[in-house]
């Protein structure tokens, strides 16, 4: 007879089977999970390490085509700009020194830099938007006229035109030194630009801009920067918006004048300026602007092409 003794040995001997096959089979799995794992990780190493060295050897190139284009630029643009005239104005995210490379290639290509300006954040902030609006039609000069528009990028546009830009029908100036002086002074005072030295008007302007907008009022103030370069454009002989990477997508200035048919068509765009190439191509724009040609340049998807007189991509 089967004593209930039995029943639980053999029970007991069933559930141990089972332990011990579970721990077997686990580790056994383990074993080969942590080994597939193992070899994923080396996979991943030798790709990271791989990239890594693609990454570096790209920005050797990089270092090297712009010091290349350093080094020839001046060559590149000499005689493109004689005995013209340029001034220069850097909104807050521009850096010294990309200011300071472009004026010296300015230089070199023949122009006068007759000023610098250099505006603050409170100009393309839009909470400030209705004091630059009401300061703007206090300082604008004896027999200039301000655009129809309201909005202050164009107003903006209109009144820095008559301050820096000489006219381009008589290549006279548009407001006395005193007219200029005064406004520049009560725009420094009001917060809006930093408080600068002599600043003599000019034929051209090139409009400098850093890299993409930020925060949440982003749109509006690459909006206001657009259509104040864009209404710049249209005051005197001719204007380039300028920025480094980022500023041609959809939260930059750039990116919002190549949107607008009517602003691109009469704005020059250089997307690249933070890079030797870009400063040259800056310069060249100003001297199709001269021709009363405009275009769209850089390396930006939404460029035209690098340069002037290079086929549309």
């Amino acid at each position: 007879m089967i004593s209930l003794r039995y029943h639980v040995v053999s029970i007991c001997s069933v559930f141990l089977a089972l332990a011990l096959g579970v721990i077997l089979g686990s580790t056994t799995l383990s074993n080969s999970l942590l080994s597939g794992l193992s070899g994923q990780k080396d996979q991943l190493a030798s790709q990271v390490s791989d990239l890594q060295t693609q990454r570096n050897t790209l920005n050797a190139q990089l270092a090297d085509g712009d010091s290349f284009a350093t080094g020839v630029g001046p060559l590149a643009v000499r005689g493109a700009l004689t005995q013209r005239s340029v001034v220069l104005i850097s909104t807050a995210n521009v850096s010294q020194s990309d200011e300071d490379a472009l004026s010296g290639l300015l230089t070199a290509a023949g122009a006068t830099v007759t000023g610098k300006l250099a505006l603050t954040d409170a100009f393309s902030d839009p909470n400030r938007a209705d004091q630059l609006r009401d300061l703007i039609t206090q300082m604008i000069p004896a027999g200039a006229q301000l655009p129809v528009a309201s909005d202050p990028g164009t107003l903006a546009g209109g009144l820095f035109g008559a301050l820096l830009l000489l006219n381009k029908t008589n290549n006279q100036p548009q407001a006395t030194p005193d007219e200029r002086a005064s406004a520049l002074s009560g725009l420094a005072s009001g917060g809006f630009i930093q408080p600068a030295s002599q600043v003599l008007p000019g034929q051209l302007a090139v409009v400098l801009t850093g890299g993409a907008q930020t925060g949440d009022d982003a749109a509006d103030r690459a909006s206001m920067l657009a259509r104040f370069a864009t209404q710049l454009q249209r005051t005197g002989a001719g204007t380039v918006l300028a920025g480094a990477n980022g500023s041609a997508d959809g939260s930059g200035p750039i990116g919002v004048v190549r949107a607008d048919s009517s602003a691109s068509s009469v704005l020059s765009t250089v997307d690249d300026e933070g890079t030797a190439a870009g400063r040259i191509v800056t310069v060249l724009a100003l001297q199709e602007q001269l021709g009363g040609k405009a275009g769209s340049y850089g390396t930006a998807g939404n460029a035209q092409a690098p340069l002037p007189g290079t086929p549309s991509s």
